[in-house]
């Protein structure tokens, strides 16, 4: 089983020195992105050769496409009535102490109503435990299932933090392609090749990080019979529910919960645009119980007893949040993404080193191909992505972050004169370094 870990001294509080103890040495967007700005800050200390460059660097001001968090642009903002809600919660002076380790009964309850909408079966409030962001809900869904020997199926291309959370675990993760040419769609015949008997769950991201894809109706429910005839479950990350502006609607995986048992993982950070609020939930979509054993509930409450959830003011705000958010602000947002989406495939069409073989339908990212063969001197993704924030002050994520070496993530979640100005960039970087450019055939 490869852990993906790296072994490190220990002094142990026990006084038992140099005990090894694995550390995983995963990939985090987090982690690159710090080394990434970390690089634009130093380049005008150093000498790279040309002053003329220097000079023009240092006039650009940094912009970030690395990161999944619009509030760094102010066209997205959280609506008025979720900021009213949680100063309401605040000054009531009601929700100062400790909430229930599960969540607030009215805060599950909310989002039980919230996400029973759009589902044939009706959630109830015990189907909902409020989480830390969707992070934790990650970090509980894994922690949970995990036992001696266990293995996950997770998307490739897919977000990191899966991987890093089965290696603190011990889970053993096999990783199944999505097909850029089908429009991310999962390999369900890969994923039948790599499940066995102790594959604990498949892992669906949708709408897509890092992709931009939003599987259809029909796609769903073959992932769902794929998983009941592997006798898995499937664990739905759904962070950018109904964050689709494509020709497919957002379908939630719950909807095939009777099929196979589905645990769905959210938050109100994308679609409310409150990502620091840290509000999340992990909820049981299964109509046939499987998730309603009393002892797979304890070990769900008992893991939420070491966690802790988000703040309670935050939780107690979140029924008049779900109740009162009009639907005029979703659509601005929905629109918005569209529009900044079609702005970043008409500006990868004019960059020759670049394609985009999907146009995104859905969250905010997309990725790119990078043809090495066009550029002159560089060697990956990774040193692409360094050289143009060194040079262009231009934050992008190299695909190897998420699972796919000499691939961009470009989030274009920005407002549309960054977004414009920085894919401009990246194209005169693109320019600059093309073999074309540089005399070669």
């Amino acid at each position: 089983m490869e852990t993906n870990g790296v072994k490190v001294k220990a002094n142990l509080s026990d006084g038992v020195n140099n005990q090894e103890i694995e550390t995983p040495n995963n990939i985090t967007i987090k982690g690159i992105l710090g080394l990434l700005m970390a690089n634009v800050e130093t380049a005008s200390d150093e000498e790279n050769g040309c002053n003329n460059l220097k000079n023009n660097k240092s006039k650009k001001k940094v912009i970030s496409l690395g990161m999944g968090d619009p509030t760094a642009y102010s066209c997205f903002h959280s609506p008025a009535v979720a900021q009213d809600a949680v100063l309401e919660t605040l000054a009531s002076n009601k929700f100062n102490g400790y909430a229930p380790t599960v969540g607030l009964p009215q805060t599950r309850k909310a989002i039980a109503d919230y996400l029973s909408r759009d589902l044939p079966e009706k959630l109830c409030a015990d189907d909902v435990y409020v989480t830390a962001g969707c992070t934790q809900a990650i970090e509980i869904a894994l922690s949970i299932l995990a036992r001696p020997g266990s293995n996950i199926l997770l998307p490739r291309p897919g977000f990191p933090i899966y991987a890093l959370c089965a290696a603190f675990r011990h889970i053993e993760v096999r990783y199944f392609d999505l097909v850029p040419g089908k429009g991310w769609e999962v390999d369900l015949n890969a994923v039948e090749a790599l499940a066995d008997r102790n594959t604990i769950a498949i892992v669906v991201i949708n709408p897509g990080n890092p992709c931009g894809n939003v599987y259809s109706y029909q796609h769903l429910q073959e992932i769902a019979e794929t998983a009941k005839k592997l006798r898995t479950i499937v664990i739905a990350d759904e962070v950018y529910g109904h964050l689709a502006f494509g020709a497919k609607p957002f379908v939630p995986m719950g909807v095939f919960g009777a099929i196979a048992p589905v645990l769905t993982l959210g938050s109100l950070s994308k679609r409310w645009l409150v990502p620091g609020w840290r509000l999340g939930w992990l909820v049981t979509n299964d109509p046939n119980g499987t998730f309603k054993n009393p002892k797979f509930v304890e070990r769900i409450k008992k893991y939420c007893d070491i966690c802790g959830g988000p703040a309670t003011f935050i939780q107690a705000a979140v029924p008049r949040i779900i109740q009162q958010t009009e639907d005029v602000f979703f659509r601005k947002t929905v629109n918005l993404l569209k529009w900044t989406a079609d702005i970043c495939c008409e500006k990868i069409k004019e960059i020759p080193c670049i394609s985009c073989p999907h146009k995104p339908e859905g969250s905010m990212a997309v990725m790119v191909k990078l043809h090495l063969s066009l550029l002159e001197d560089i060697s990956d993704d990774i040193d692409f992505c360094f050289k143009l924030a060194k040079e262009e002050s231009i934050i992008l994520l190299p695909g190897l972050a998420v699972g796919l070496k000499n691939w961009i993530r470009i989030t274009f979640a920005a407002d549309p004169s960054s977004l414009e100005e920085a894919l401009g960039r990246l194209k005169s970087f693109c320019q600059r370094h093309s073999c074309q450019q540089n005399g070669h055939h």
